[in-house]
């Protein structure tokens, strides 16, 4: 899968895509809507945490991406266009999943100490192995942090950090200076290291919170639903193999382990990557608006 956050971006692909989309081939449309529909949920789910919210989110990006197809003239990188599109709804969108109720980083500190440390779960009682109830106790508790930042804070870290996008490209898409964009990103890493540094122990093994010993404790107030894995079975490859090739590389002042944690994060692939959009394109007003074949 290509990478869309590389400096410098070979979009003839896209291009040879965006032709024929408008020309009014189906296939194209979808083949285009697929190479990015996977890294637009991904955003997405920073953003809002839940499976089902962020699909819904990447659905909304798409309908508009697709409707507004016609009006992309080449006077950007299609990526920046794209992309852009995904930023402004995301900031602006409705508070939905864990948006919902107002989280700082006290309140989730609270909620974390507040879960008892545990032993694990009865290994026979578990639908999965218990490995992996883990992995989905410390993905689900990082991503969680997350909610924590302000969005705009939020975003630019999941493209600054997590996608490895360089200030040229990152300022680009969110219409700022690049000199903005660096500041916003310091601020967000600042504020998230310091957290980490002071609870996390996959950060800073002095604090006593262990990913192993709240599991059993995720699962019972319901933060881990073993029947129902969002990001511990739901991947193909590291957010590290998907963004190779990006020019950031993490700043020495701060730990290079803490950025480490969100980076080695699943890249995850929306449940039905395929049968929403060829919905979408059977309805035949929708696609008689579009001008598809």
């Amino acid at each position: 899968m290509h990478n869309p956050f590389v400096e410098t971006i070979d979009e003839s692909m896209d291009s040879e895509l965006i032709e024929k989309a408008l020309q009014g081939s189906r296939e194209a449309l979808e083949k285009l809507v697929l190479r990015h529909q996977a890294w637009i949920y991904n955003i997405a789910v920073r953003m809002v945490f839940h499976a089902h919210d962020a699909e819904e989110v990447t659905q909304e990006v798409l309908v508009k991406v697709i409707m507004r197809l016609s009006t992309f003239k080449g006077e950007s990188h299609f990526r920046t266009w794209l992309y852009r599109i995904t930023a402004n709804h995301v900031l602006n969108m409705k508070r939905r999943g864990g948006e919902s109720e107002a989280q700082t980083f006290s309140s989730y500190a609270d909620a974390i100490n507040d879960t008892p440390d545990l032993e694990f779960p009865d290994p026979k009682s578990m639908p999965v192995d218990v490995p992996l109830l883990v992995e989905e106790a410390r993905i689900s508790c990082t991503t969680g942090m997350l909610l924590c930042l302000d969005r705009k804070q939020r975003l630019i870290f999941t493209l600054g950090v997590i996608f490895g996008a360089s200030d040229a490209v990152g300022s680009e898409i969110l219409e700022m200076s690049a000199d903005n964009f660096r500041q916003s990103l310091s601020r967000a890493r600042r504020d998230l290291y310091q957290f980490m540094h002071g609870q996390c122990g996959l950060v800073n093994p002095n604090n006593p919170c262990r990913c192993a010993k709240k599991t059993r404790g995720f699962i019972e107030v319901g933060h881990v639903d073993p029947n129902r894995l969002q990001f511990a079975p739901s991947h193909l490859r590291r957010i590290t193999e998907m963004a190779a090739g990006v020019t950031r590389t993490i700043e020495k002042t701060l730990d290079e382990h803490y950025a480490g944690v969100f980076r080695e994060q699943p890249f995850l692939q929306p449940r039905d990557q395929v049968g929403w959009l060829k919905q979408l394109l059977d309805d035949g007003g929708f696609r008689k608006s579009l001008h598809l074949n």
